[in-house]
């Protein structure tokens, strides 16, 4: 039995539900595609099983870890970029305080998660070794390889760091590398150093790795429940890998419900949600679709926004802009906190109609009313629904989105799985930077760039 919910009642008129039923017998054929291995990309399915699979004794040890780093540190890094870092700042920033940082270490009773890699910015890493001067720190630094350029650098400068403030034997004790089993600069590094580490399995890639000590380990730190965490992935892996109707799987409809809409003229897909705590939610479904859909010249285009707070900004553009949109709204039934609006004797902000009312019953109110406005715009809406933001619900979330993901890229007739145009800016990059090797790309760029 899962919680989320998904609603496609107000793509009425814009697409018929015989036009997404007629995509079933794809789903059905690209369900069993994905659990045989024996479609495009399928050397990267270790995800699908992660939730029945993950290693009890991995599990333990990363909760042993999260202790031990809990009772040393005040910040916990971790270094990585794109699905090194986005599931887990997605489940821990949905989870924690809004104001965390804010909050000190026995408000907190974790250490406040930092993340590096993410950029090549001067200022940013400038400005967070200012902070790391001044607290307690351990770091993770997440690579398969150890080469990509953003955390290599990152994990070099913040390794000297460490080193510098801590020594070199306590800084390998504060250095925990997440990386390839068997090979790799990063794997080499930990062996030499005598990191603790955790493996990347080479059958998960990045953007699927949110169950793997990628995300598992970060989330723990931070004082989250994995195992719930795990529960509720495990229990949307059971529905969406059985069940063969699009009424009764989730991921099938929102697969064929998106797909509708692409083939009816709407290739963009924006993802609205209306707590702040979820944006990195949104950030990373971006990356999983955008990465994953955007390929041979085809796919849905993956954007977001923060609803009430962008309807004073795009919201303009939503409503009458190009009509090649659609929305996919992110409903939390329940907050974790109550607050509500205060009445006033003199009601000069003319706000006493809404006095006694709960802020969530006005943001409800928000939400309703703007799915209403924008399906009268002509911009269609799916919904998908979890009752409050826990550890249960993100597992199920993540892994709905992950499978429907899956289902959607072949549905497109591309590999989900693979990434071939993230290598482009690299190598233009590594040209101009003076890479051995790429002097001939060198010559061509400087041309261009005259």
């Amino acid at each position: 039995m899962t919680n989320l919910k998904i609603n496609i009642d107000k793509l009425e008129g814009f697409v018929s539900k015989e036009t997404i039923n007629e995509f079933e017998a794809q789903l059905i054929l690209h369900q069993g595609t994905l659990l045989n291995k024996t479609g495009l990309g399928n050397d990267f399915l270790g995800w699908i099983a992660l939730p029945d699979e993950i290693d009890e004794s991995m599990l333990s040890s990363i909760e042993q870890d999260a202790i031990n780093i809990r009772n040393k540190a005040d910040i916990f890094v971790v270094i990585g970029i794109g699905g090194s870092y986005l599931g887990a700042r997605a489940v821990i920033e949905a989870l924690q305080h809004n104001f965390s940082g804010l909050l000190n270490k026995n408000e907190r009773k974790s250490p406040f998660v930092v993340y590096a890699g993410n950029n090549i910015s001067e200022d940013y890493l400038s400005d967070l070794l200012d902070i790391l001067d001044k607290y307690d720190y351990v770091l993770t630094v997440v690579s398969k390889s150890g080469t990509t350029t953003e955390p290599a650098i990152a994990f070099r400068i913040l390794r000297r760091h460490l080193e510098k403030k801590y020594g070199k034997d306590e800084a390998r004790k504060r250095i925990i590398a997440i990386t390839d089993k068997s090979k790799g600069a990063l794997k080499g590094l930990a062996h030499n150093e005598g990191y603790k580490t955790y493996v990347v399995p080479d059958d998960v890639g990045g953007r699927y790795s949110v169950l793997t000590p990628v995300g598992l380990l970060p989330v723990a730190v931070a004082g989250f429940d994995i195992r719930k965490f795990i529960e509720g992935a495990k229990a949307m892996k059971q529905l969406v890998t059985t069940a063969k109707t699009i009424d009764e799987n989730p991921a099938f409809m929102y697969a064929a419900a998106r797909n509708a809409l692409y083939t009816s003229g709407k290739p963009i897909e924006i993802m609205v949600n209306y707590q702040p705590s979820l944006v990195y939610i949104t950030e990373w479904w971006k990356q999983l679709y955008g990465e994953s859909e955007g390929k041979l010249n085809r796919g849905i285009f993956p954007a977001g926004v923060s609803f009430t707070t962008d309807l004073h900004s795009m919201g303009q553009y939503i409503q009458e802009g190009l009509r090649v949109i659609f929305e996919t709204v992110l409903r939390v039934e329940k907050p974790r906190r109550e607050l509500s609006v205060p009445s006033e004797t003199d009601d000069s902000d003319g706000l006493n109609f809404v006095a006694g009312k709960r802020i969530f019953e006005v943001n409800q109110k928000a939400e309703l009313g703007t799915l209403l406005a924008h399906v009268d715009g002509q911009v269609p809406n799916i919904i998908i629904s979890i009752p409050e933001v826990n550890e249960n619900n993100l597992g199920e979330l993540l892994y709905f989105y992950e499978f429907a993901c899956a289902l959607s890229g072949y549905l497109l007739e591309v590999n989900p799985f693979d990434q071939p145009g993230v290598e482009a800016y690299k190598k233009n990059m590594f040209a101009l930077l003076g890479k051995p090797g790429f002097e001939q790309q060198t010559e061509k760029l400087l041309k261009l760039l005259e």
